[in-house]
C-alpha cells in the first residue's frame, strides 16, 4: 500500500517502522497507568516493556529469517532491513515472554500478575504493528475480486492485516473486561493465548504468505494448534486451583 511515507533528505519514514514505534508508546504507556491502578511500580512496566520489545523482534527476525534462508543467503544485506518488514510472531513471543520471565523472576516480582496486566496491551500493540503490514503489504492474503489493491504485488488481495487488527483489537477489548474483573493470577495472559493461536489458526487459510506443510496446515497454524493446547491445560489448572 504505502510502504515508505515519505523522504526528508537521506532520510526515508518507512510505515512499518513508524507502526512498530507507535505499537510500544501506546501499549507501554496503557500499561503503566493500569500499573499504577494495581499498585504496581510503572518503572517496572517500562524497564520489562523495553527489554520484551527489543528480544521481541530480534527473535521475531531471526525466526523469519529461518524461515526464509534461502533469500537471505542469496541477499544478506536484507537481513537488516527492517523497515521492510519481515517478523514472526511465534519468534517473538518464544524471546520475547522466555526474557519477560527471567526478568521479572531476577527483580522477585509475581510473573503471572505483571503478564495478567501487560496482556491486553500485547494485543493492541500487535493491532497497530499489523495496520504496519497493511501499509507495507507483507503478511499479505490470496487473490480475491472482494479484496483490495497492493500495488506492491499488482494484484487485488484479501486484507488479512485489516482483518487482524481488527480481532486483536476485539481482543484487546474482551482481555481489558476480564482484567477489570476478579480473576485468578495467570488467567488474563493464557486467556489472550488461546484467542491469539484461534484468530492465528483461522486467519492463516486467507493469507497467501505461508506455505502449506502437513496436512494442508501452514507452520504456523501447527504451532498455533500446540500453543492453544498447552495455554488451555494451564488455564484449567489455574482455574482449579483454591
Amino acid at each position: 500500500m504505502f510502504p515508505k511515507i515519505c523522504s526528508i533528505g537521506p532520510f526515508n519514514l518507512y510505515s512499518y517502522g513508524l507502526m512498530l514505534v507507535l505499537a510500544f508508546m501506546a501499549s507501554t504507556f496503557l500499561a503503566s497507568r493500569q500499573a499504577k491502578k494495581e499498585n504496581i511500580n510503572p518503572e517496572i512496566i517500562f524497564n520489562l516493556a523495553f527489554i520484551a520489545f527489543l528480544s521481541g523482534v530480534i527473535g521475531a527476525r531471526i525466526f523469519y529469517i529461518a524461515e526464509n534462508l534461502g533469500f537471505y543467503l542469496k541477499n544478506p544485506l536484507e537481513i537488516v532491513m527492517l523497515q521492510r518488514g519481515g517478523l514472526s510472531w511465534f519468534g517473538g513471543f518464544i524471546l520475547g515472554f522466555s526474557t519477560a520471565i527471567i526478568y521479572l523472576k531476577n527483580k522477585k516480582l509475581p510473573v503471572y500478575k505483571i503478564l495478567d496486566l501487560i496482556a491486553p496491551f500485547l494485543a493492541l500493540a500487535q493491532a497497530i504493528g499489523r495496520i504496519g503490514c497493511l501499509l507495507n503489504g507483507c503478511c499479505f492474503g490470496k487473490v480475491s475480486r472482494f479484496g483490495i489493491y497492493f500495488p506492491v504485488h499488482e494484484a487485488v488481495l484479501i486484507p488479512t492485516q485489516a482483518y487482524s487488527s481488527l480481532i486483536l483489537v476485539l481482543i484487546f477489548a474482551v482481555l481489558r473486561f476480564l482484567q477489570d474483573r476478579p480473576h485468578k493470577e495467570g488467567q488474563i495472559i493464557f486467556v489472550y493465548l488461546l484467542l491469539y493461536c484461534t484468530k492465528r489458526f483461522f486467519i492463516e487459510f486467507w493469507r497467501a504468505d505461508n506455505p502449506h506443510i502437513f496436512m494442508n496446515l501452514t507452520l504456523f497454524q501447527i504451532f498455533s494448534i500446540v500453543l492453544f493446547a498447552i495455554s488451555l491445560s494451564v488455564l484449567i489448572g489455574i482455574g482449579r486451583k483454591k
